[in-house]
Order: structure tokens, then sequence, then C-alpha cells
């Protein structure tokens, strides 16, 4: 049991979640600036999906880049895992926001680029020391 609390209680399991948190806020700022802009400018349909790809992409970098700053090791792993909840939170987030929770293909393919992109930023910024 102590060896479990010790884990759970590591830096690199605290920068996870802040980073996880860090890309929800993110994500949830830039949604909203959006929206705003959506309504202002009239945004067409078909843009609505790519600019809210490019927001996640922006959200998991953000949070890869400030869990990593202070401790950087376990890059691909610590980006990886923001990646992946960071996904799940703002799938949560965004379904409860909407009254519906719909589980589809679209999800797996959410958490598989955000597994991707987390990776590959956790990587980066640990190889390149941002701080």
């Amino acid at each position: 049991m102590l060896k479990l609390k010790t884990k759970i209680n590591s830096p690199v399991v605290s920068n996870v979640v802040k980073g996880s948190l860090i890309a929800v806020s993110v994500s949830l700022f830039l949604i909203l600036i959006f929206a705003f802009l959506i309504k202002i400018f009239n945004i067409p349909d078909y843009l609505i999906k790519p600019i809210n790809q490019v927001i996640k992409i922006i959200s998991v970098f953000i949070g890869v880049l400030f869990a990593l700053k202070k401790l950087p090791q376990k890059g691909l792993l610590s980006g990886m895992l923001i990646g992946v909840i960071y996904t799940i939170l703002a799938f949560l987030i965004f379904s409860f926001l909407s009254g519906k929770f719909t589980f589809s293909f679209t999800i797996l393919i959410d958490v598989l680029c955000a597994l991707v992109i987390g990776g590959l930023c956790g990587v980066f910024f640990v190889n390149k020391q941002f701080r």
C-alpha cells in the first residue's frame, strides 16, 4: 500500500494531472472564443470541425508544455497520458454541457490523435527543454 501511495504522489503523476487540467482549461477558453467568432462572422459549418481539431492540438500542446516545464522527464509517457486524460475530460465536460453522451468512432479517433500529439509534444519538450 505504501508503494502505491508513493506512486500516486509522484511529481510525474501530479504534472500529468496539472497538464490535463490546463489543456481542458485552454480548450474551454478557445471554444468560447471560437463560439463568439462564429456568432459574429457567420463562419461556415465546414470550417467548424477542422478548427475544433486545431483547438484540441493547441490545448494538448500547451498542457504538455506546462506539465513538463518544471519536471522535464518521461516526456513520451507524460505527453501521451495528458492527451488521453484531456480527451476523456473534454468529452465528459462537453457532453455534459450539450446534454447528450454519445459514444462513437470519432471519440476513439480523438483519443488516438491526442495520444500521438501528446507523445510527440512530450518528446519534443523534454529534448528541447523549453523553460
